[in-house]
């Protein structure tokens, strides 16, 4: 039996990277898997990489009305959430000085707002006893010149995780932030050229960008009764990185 039999899992921005070989390992250790992407050829290539168990609903989670689309796509087809991945998220370097409002918007509402309505929205389908995680960034916790506003969008997902956690505390519903280091992502091939990609890889021991297998494995550890008495924490998984 899988670590995740029979739960339902529901990964915003499943299409690609971490939470897409997030999606893969949770239906290989027995979940069924909702996964939301904005561009429709993307989410059908994930899908079909996925191959069962799984269902992808085109959206973006900035957007109430997408979101309110894919709770009720899983509500109809399965009826019940017990593990919820808020993963979608954007970030793009502009330094003190350089930061126009649409940067602050665009990275805010999908981060921030996206996030935070994302689990709201999740909430009257969730089980008890249930798991959210969010995705974070090791920015949240160390400065990087040009990254303040992408680093203060993640470090708000830990004041969330505390505050609904004790909301939700009588529900025994789980809330965390996982923190990644930086991992070689399509996403990381827009927006990091390769003289900084070379800089954050003589930053980590081992002197290689993480592979997003290895944070699906770390997910997978938060989705699952494994960590059971893991809340309201921040798990950084990083090489070491941010401990340096």
């Amino acid at each position: 039996m899988g670590k995740l039999e029979g739960k339902v899992a529901v990964i915003t921005g499943g299409s690609s990277g971490m939470a897409l070989a997030s999606a893969k390992l949770f239906v290989e250790e027995g979940a069924y898997v909702f996964i939301t992407g904005r561009r429709q050829e993307t989410l059908d290539e994930a899908v079909r990489q996925i191959g069962r168990n799984v269902t992808g609903v085109r959206g973006d989670a900035a957007s109430l009305d997408d979101l309110d689309r894919l709770f009720e796509t899983v509500k109809r087809e399965k009826g019940k959430i017990d593990i919820l991945y808020a993963s979608a998220g954007t970030g793009e370097a502009l330094p003190l000085g350089e930061i126009t409002e649409q940067h602050f918007d665009t990275t805010f509402n999908l981060n921030v707002r996206g996030t935070l309505f994302t689990v709201q929205k999740a909430l009257p389908l969730f089980n008890d006893g249930g798991s959210i995680f969010m995705t974070g960034s090791v920015a949240a916790i160390k400065g990087f010149p040009g990254y303040s506003v992408y680093a203060a969008s993640k470090a708000t997902l830990h004041a969330f995780a505390r505050g609904w956690l004790n909301e939700l505390k009588t529900r025994n519903i789980r809330v965390n932030v996982l923190h990644p280091g930086p991992i070689a992502t399509p996403m990381q091939d827009q927006v990091l050229t390769p003289e900084a990609k070379q800089m954050f890889e003589s930053l980590i021991p081992r002197g290689t960008m993480g592979r997003p297998e290895e944070i699906a494995t770390a997910a997978l550890f938060l989705a699952s009764e494994a960590s059971s008495f893991v809340n309201g924490m921040e798990l950084c998984v990083d090489g070491g990185f941010s401990a340096i």
